[in-house]
């Protein structure tokens, strides 16, 4: 038996397996993820999210995608994190998480939802990082998918790799999961990429997203951050903005040359124990 206590977390549909190991003995092995994540199989989830501690005693946000591979950010799992603790009443409603970007302020907001620091948005190739030289910017850029469709598009950096189509059209009427992971591995990012299809009108942002290593999901925290300040720095909408997802609505904030805030609702679904070895053996079966 191995057996492990979960918790399942949610924000606009993006949904997490959540683990509590402050002390550190209970890292998950890459087939331990993906056998957690499977939706058959599994509990289901877009990816997990176990919370350690730093050696400075701020907890740690260890998020592995649905594949099992590493991510280095995660907006709505930092916001579920936040949430996760206060319900577990190991944290106050201000708290610092330390993520594989860096260390991100979260705030619990009078309403219930939760406001989150996503850092500073980069958009040199580099940062991405994108192949080319290092200095460059991809930003409105054609994109030939093929087929004779050309779209504009914009890569940025939100601590996390994420390239911004820009649609004319309903998000729906693409075919996400045709072109998502063709862009994901796409040769120019050599540590693949998240991939938001976006259009902006009437003052909102409608948008769906191909995470990288996790699918097409309900929702993405840094994705909306990406599209966001993508969208801004075409001219599209101001410093402010509502991206609406197949989840829900997520608001984003960039101050001016600061942080980007991303705010939502998050909210723990419920918790369990389940034998883990038993699940990879049903999955590898």
């Amino acid at each position: 038996m191995s057996e492990l206590r979960v918790w399942k977390y949610e924000g606009a549909g993006n949904d997490f397996v959540m683990t509590h190991d402050p002390e550190d003995r209970r890292p998950l092995e890459p087939r331990e993820v993906t056998a957690l994540c499977d939706r058959r199989f599994g509990i289901g989830a877009d990816g997990t999210i176990r919370v350690t501690n730093d050696p400075e005693g701020r907890p740690f946000m260890d998020y592995r995608n649905a594949d099992g591979s590493l991510a280095e950010m995660c907006g709505n799992g930092l916001r579920c994190v936040a949430r996760f603790l206060h319900d577990l009443g190991v944290a106050p409603e201000q708290l610092e998480v330390r993520t594989r970007a860096g260390v991100r302020s979260t705030q619990l907001l009078a309403d219930g939802r939760v406001r989150v620091d996503m850092g500073v948005p980069n958009f040199t190739k580099a940062a991405i990082p994108m192949r080319g030289p290092a200095w460059e910017t991809f930003l409105r850029e054609p994109l030939d998918l093929g087929g004779g469709v050309t779209l504009t598009a914009s890569a940025v950096s939100m601590g996390n790799p994420h390239l911004v189509l820009f649609l004319d059209d309903d998000p729906d009427r693409y075919h996400v999961s045709h072109i998502g992971p063709v862009l994901e591995r796409d040769d120019r990012f050599p540590e693949g990429t998240n991939v938001e299809f976006a259009r902006v009108a009437d003052g909102e942002i409608a948008a769906r997203v191909w995470e990288r290593g996790s699918g097409e999901t309900m929702a993405c925290g840094s994705g909306a951050c990406a599209i966001a300040v993508a969208a801004e720095e075409a001219g599209l909408v101001g410093s402010r903005s509502a991206v609406r997802f197949p989840g829900g609505l997520l608001e984003v904030e960039r101050g001016d040359g600061g942080p980007v805030l991303l705010t939502g609702e998050a909210r723990g679904v419920f918790e369990t124990s389940v034998d883990v070895g038993a699940l990879v053996g049903a999955r590898d079966a």
